[in-house]
């Protein structure tokens, strides 16, 4: 499973909590606020989990990063597809 950590900017105080609990993935932009790096090693998952709940704004969040779609070369349509042509 693959995880993706996200901030609301809009919520985000910039008080850089983040940035000193993950510094692997976060780091802070000239104001303080953090720039992110979305995707998370799965080595790092329960890192960032702790820095999520350490967020005194609630800006931070972490989901299931959508899983990488594989194409195949010479697929066929599905029947619904080819019955609509």
């Amino acid at each position: 499973m693959s995880l993706r950590l996200e901030v609301n900017p809009i919520a985000c105080a910039g008080h850089g909590l983040c940035a000193d609990l993950l510094p692997e993935l976060i780091e802070l932009d000239e104001w303080g606020f953090p720039i992110i790096h979305e995707r998370v090693p799965a080595s790092l998952a329960a890192h960032a989990r702790r820095a999520v709940s350490a967020c005194p704004a609630l800006a931070l969040k972490l989901t299931r990063a959508p899983a990488a779609r594989r194409e195949t070369r010479g697929a066929q349509p599905e029947p619904a597809a080819r019955a609509a042509r």
